[in-house]
């Protein structure tokens, strides 16, 4: 295998201790960022950590005195923008760095939850029902937006701007969520038909030829009765609260003959309609009548050690470091003109 040099773009406040303190990892915001360095470093790769908030000087500083022979690509947001990953990609493209994860028109149809269901719905890919609200307009319910619905953020991820509260059953409800989106998450609103029923996630590599990794979900059967079973910014982040409801995820089990390999299918259309490459997850509802909808695609996932997409990853035989030179491979055989093939 043919050492490397890469240099792993990372937001500036996740740079990772090289020598953190002894049970401080689990907990860390940086954990997923220090997992990926020491992983790569174990491969025997000479890794070079860079923290960018929104200088693009320093990238192209890194990669002239470096000349790396990919970036790793870990960055969410430019510039407190979650929207500008696509640009930093685009950079690196200009540049001719090879780098890890999804291209930029990719990261720009699947950031923008509408009209990334836009372009499914011409390939009759089944999602919810759903609306986008603007930033600065008025909620207008169409008759056929039945409740109860689910408000988001039009392009924010890892469930900002998500609670119970999220879920509502009347105008008045539906008015106010919008308002706290545009108001406290600063971006779109999108209103979804509320799908009751099972988290599923898939996940995905590739650029051409495509690998689907096994069914994973999330278990939220232990949450208060009055609670909607969603992943909530509490499901997904807190510690305690997921200890106390027992909130897990693992590969998903009991699905009816037939489904899984449906489901699989569906994520896999909905990644090349997308125009995804390098590696995604793909969320899904499964309602109690069997019936599949698409979410939301999430290109550049978490891929910290113990998070789904290495633990689904797993369940094929590719443990950690495996995972990641897959990726690291995939990202130095991407050629942006594959887009068109």
């Amino acid at each position: 295998m043919k050492k490397l040099r890469i240099i792993a773009l990372i937001h500036e406040d996740l740079i990772p201790p090289d020598d953190p303190p002894e049970g401080s990892i689990e907990t860390a915001e940086w954990k997923t960022e220090y997992d990926v360095v020491n992983a790569l470093r174990s491969l025997g790769h000479e890794v070079e950590p860079l923290g960018v908030r929104s200088d693009l000087g320093a990238i192209r500083r890194a990669i002239e005195k470096s000349q790396p022979h990919i970036v790793f690509n870990l960055l969410e947001e430019f510039n407190d923008v979650v929207l500008f990953d696509q640009n930093v990609v685009s950079y690196l493209e200009l540049a001719g760095v090879a780098y890890t994860g999804c291209n930029p028109r990719g990261l720009m149809l699947a950031r923008d939850k509408g009209l990334s269901k836009k372009v499914l719905s011409y390939h009759r890919i089944p999602f919810p029902d759903f609306v986008v609200v603007p930033l600065g307009r008025t909620v207008r319910r169409p008759n056929r937006l039945t409740f109860p619905l689910i408000v988001k953020s039009v392009s924010e991820e890892a469930s900002l701007g998500i609670s119970q509260a999220s879920i509502v059953e009347d105008d008045e409800k539906l008015r106010d969520r919008v308002a706290f989106i545009h108001h406290h998450v600063k971006t779109g609103a999108i209103v979804e038909r509320y799908i009751e029923g099972r988290e599923l996630y898939v996940g995905v590599m590739g650029n051409q030829r495509l690998q689907v990794l096994p069914i994973w979900e999330l278990h939220l059967h232990n949450l208060p009765d009055e609670a909607p079973r969603i992943a909530t910014r509490r499901v997904k982040w807190s510690t305690a609260y997921q200890k106390k409801y027992g909130i897990t995820s693992g590969e998903a089990t009991d699905l009816p003959e037939g489904l899984p390999s449906k489901i699989q299918h569906v994520a896999k259309r909905a990644y090349r309609i997308l125009g995804l490459s390098g590696y995604a997850r793909m969320d899904f509802r499964l309602d109690g009548a069997g019936e599949v909808y698409f979410l939301e695609a999430n290109p550049n996932p978490q891929i910290g050690d113990g998070e789904d997409f290495a633990e689904s990853a797993k369940r094929v035989g590719l443990l950690y470091t495996s995972l990641l030179q897959r990726i690291l491979n995939l990202g130095l055989r991407w050629r942006p003109d594959q887009l068109a093939a």
